[in-house]
């Protein structure tokens, strides 16, 4: 009998031009006035507008949050929070990608709790309680509607990460009418970080379990036979909304079986040269699947077929590298660089990025295989 424990999102829904009924859904719970969460971009481009409207004609006030930016820094979290305190609301709502949902998790778990931001990073330092939440992602990718973790820059080219259960929020409504019309490179960079998420969950060494496996395979099979489509026709409501359901069915996966070597050496690039998370991914994903070969050949010769079904019918051997070479010509084929040269980073970089890699403990830890300094340089070495 395995021993496991599972803790995912109360609530989801799961409809087209659902998010005009977070108003309603945030009066059920009591709430009055409320900060939203978004960015600029996402407003411009009026993706929060039903949010917006349904809110007003269900009568809650909102207090707007809209400057939130990729790899949010802790200082703009705290302004968020005093904002927000100042404001005197009693509920948060976010619209966005996955930096305005990990933004507004932080905000309802600080204005909730008074607890200090400092003693939050780590895995299970809240203490308190947080102020009611609705997260709807824009993006298929992230998956940070139904995770308990949002991801913090705390320096230049620093990130910490608060992993609570408290974060998790109390609705995750996933609207397709969001992401219809996403830039195909982004639709591209943020479904391979979703696939990600069920590939590393799938291969977690700590506290891989049967529900996030059984998530995890799913969530592959949705994101597989959706990302081309969603790519190529980004008006495909159908494919959008099944790689939004894949997104998140990842989430609930890797919030359960964290995590491992790829986000570990995907977060240096970002930290350092801004590469989009989800692209950051795609560029190291093939060359730390060839590394944890040794020990993960049968656990990814299960779920090769699944995103790749050419490869079904094969050894154990050959689905496994199937796989490889799969994600290795996924990038390129959907549009998206393929190398880290080609995102600014140069030789002299990669011992660098190598030493900030291997402070991602919480993160190696669930790696399949050992990840040692000379292991990741030599990854970084193949992927310039």
């Amino acid at each position: 009998m395995h021993t496991f424990q599972f803790n995912t999102t109360k609530s989801v829904l799961c409809e087209v031009g659902g998010t005009a009924k977070i108003g309603d859904l945030m009066v059920a719970m009591g709430c009055k006035k409320v900060a939203f969460v978004t960015d600029k971009i996402i407003l411009e481009l009026g993706l929060a507008e039903a949010a917006l409207e349904g809110l007003k004609i269900a009568g809650v006030e909102v207090h707007l949050i809209d400057d939130v930016v990729p790899d949010p820094p802790e200082a703009m979290v705290l302004t968020a929070v005093a904002e927000a305190e100042k404001a005197g609301v009693d509920g948060v709502v976010s619209v966005g990608g996955g930096s305005s949902l990990d933004t507004a998790k932080l905000i309802a778990a600080l204005v909730g709790s008074k607890q200090e931001i400092s003693e939050m990073y780590g895995v299970g330092q809240i203490t308190g309680k947080r102020l009611p939440l609705i997260l709807a992602p824009t993006t298929a990718g992230t998956g940070s509607e139904v995770t308990s973790i949002s991801i913090v820059s705390t320096g230049d080219s620093e990130k910490k990460g608060v992993v609570s259960e408290v974060l998790l929020p109390d609705w995750a409504v996933l609207d397709a009418e969001l992401t219809v019309g996403l830039p195909s490179h982004i639709t591209a960079a943020t479904g391979i970080d979703a696939m990600v998420h069920a590939v590393e969950a799938y291969t977690s060494k700590i506290k891989k379990n049967i529900l996030s496996d059984t998530l995890a395979c799913r969530a592959l099979a949705l994101l597989g036979e959706n990302i081309h489509i969603a790519c190529k026709d980004g008006q495909n409501r159908e494919a959008r909304s099944n790689m939004l359901l894949g997104s998140m069915l990842a989430g609930m996966a890797f919030a359960n079986s964290p995590v491992a070597a790829v986000h570990a050496l995907a977060y240096p690039l970002g930290g350092h040269f801004h590469v989009p998370h989800g692209l950051s991914n795609a560029l190291v994903l093939p060359y730390v699947l060839e590394f944890n070969m040794v020990e993960a050949s049968e656990q990814y010769a299960d779920i090769a077929p699944i995103i790749f079904p050419e490869l079904a019918g094969l050894s154990v051997e050959a689905k496994a590298d199937g796989m490889v070479k799969g994600f290795m010509e996924l990038g390129p084929a959907l549009g998206l660089p393929t190398k880290l040269s080609e995102v600014g980073v140069t030789e002299g970089d990669l011992a660098m990025l190598a030493e900030d890699a291997m402070k991602q403990s919480r993160l190696l830890m669930n790696n399949p295989r050992e990840m040692t300094y000379e292991a990741a340089l030599a990854i970084y070495t193949k992927a310039l």
